[in-house]
């Protein structure tokens, strides 16, 4: 999502722009995911609550949230990092450095629709956080209440369980209390990232694809970008939007940033009937999205926070995990014949912000580190940093997330 959108805003500047894509559109993080468009939810990972599961985690197997019981060197770098980072202080500063951007998140997708994309955004109507218990809801609401205070956007009713599943008629008996949030958006992740890659290409741009791209060099008036087909492209500037390896080709240009997989698992089900809206369930890590399709409405589950490396194959227990931790949560899901199963790395970083901005060269800036947010935020990503490519002016906004801080 932060690449193709990058490059889509990118021809809004009358710019040529090729993609080189590893894989194939989306073979990523960007296609497994909840496609939660939640501005009113983002907010920085790295929080005293959050740091506090992750020391539980290590106890306990059935935990949404996954580390090796012997980290590697890397990876305990990144905790160590993460949890100096969870201090309320902190999150605060995180948090007001969100604030632009998540205020112009959804205009972006407007403007991706204006221009040409397909693929509808659709209105999060509810948008419901459930849980077992009203104590058990007590973390998010406040966390609602401290994102409002520091000037976020977010709407919100307290809900009783018969409210919550009066709203929402798949929710089982076992549901006692819920959150209904306002103002929010999905996406069919998939098939908008289909759309977003022809509108591109229908715009003229150029998608290779099943190449991946093994140095770049800047040459003072250009920049040789060379892949493992032998080809070297010259090009006057390049955007390097490679998620969870982000650091592989920026370290040269002096990003140091730690940027760790967050991996995070997927599968659809059918459903007797498919929610109307969005369902997270926050005690479980669970985030449940209805996707409508002409060959078969079908229930996704996502969820997990699995601190593993990129190309570390999936884990099926981790899969059977959500399944069980889902089943007393929801009726009419048949958790048996799981489909799609999948897992995908999330780019995250030890301060909870993304990097996106210029580097040391001119010529080479970044996009990334999003954790949780990429699709939410992708659009409004490459808005902005297209913008700054195209004309050097960097949009405040970005500022706190300058690559090489």
């Amino acid at each position: 999502m932060v690449g193709l959108s990058t490059a889509w805003f990118l021809q809004d500047h009358g710019i040529d722009v090729t993609v080189i894509e590893r894989g194939d559109v989306a073979a990523g993080a960007s296609w497994g995911n909840a496609g939660w468009l939640t501005p009113g939810l983002t907010a920085p990972l790295p929080d005293p609550a959050v740091l506090g599961q992750g020391l539980r985690a290590l106890l306990d197997p059935s935990s949404p949230v996954v580390v090796p019981r012997i980290p590697s060197p890397r990876l305990l770098r990144f905790l160590t990092g993460f949890a100096r980072h969870s201090t309320t202080r902190r999150w605060r500063a995180g948090m007001s450095a969100y604030l632009q951007v998540n205020a112009m998140a959804l205009g972006a997708f407007d403007r991706l629709a204006e221009g040409g994309v397909s693929e509808p955004t659709h209105e999060a109507d509810p948008f419901l956080a459930c849980y077992r218990t009203p104590e058990d809801r007590r973390f998010l609401l406040e966390e609602l209440e401290q994102m409002a205070g520091a000037g976020q956007d977010v709407r919100f009713d307290i809900l009783t369980g018969e409210e919550a599943r009066r709203c929402e008629p798949a929710l089982s008996p076992t549901v006692g209390a819920g959150i209904r949030i306002h103002g929010q958006r999905y996406i069919h992740p998939p098939r908008f990232m289909d759309a977003l890659a022809a509108s591109f290409r229908a715009r003229g741009g150029t998608i290779l694809t099943g190449r991946t791209v093994t140095g770049l060099q800047d040459r003072g008036e250009s920049v040789e970008v060379a892949d493992d087909t032998g080809i070297t492209h010259r090009v006057d500037a390049v955007v390097v939007a490679s998620g969870a390896e982000l650091g592989d080709l920026t370290r040269a240009f002096g990003v140091r940033h730690l940027v760790q997989a967050g991996r995070g698992y997927s599968f659809t089900v059918r459903a007797r009937q498919l929610p109307s809206g969005p369902v997270y369930f926050p005690a479980q890590r669970l985030a449940c999205t209805p996707l409508r399709s002409p060959t078969g409405d079908r229930l996704r589950v996502a969820g997990t926070m699995e601190f593993r490396s990129p190309s570390a194959p999936l884990d099926r227990e981790r899969i059977d995990v959500m399944a069980a931790a889902l089943a007393p949560l929801m009726d009419g899901l048949d958790l048996h014949e799981r489909q799609e199963e999948w897992v995908g790395s999330r780019p995250c970083t030890t301060d909870g912000l993304p990097l996106v901005g210029g580097t040391r060269s001119r010529r080479v800036f970044v996009a990334g580190g999003h954790g949780m947010w990429g699709i939410v935020l992708g659009p409004v990503t490459g808005q902005l940093l297209a913008s700054l490519v195209a004309t050097g002016q960097l949009h405040p906004a970005l500022t706190p997330f300058d690559p090489t801080r």
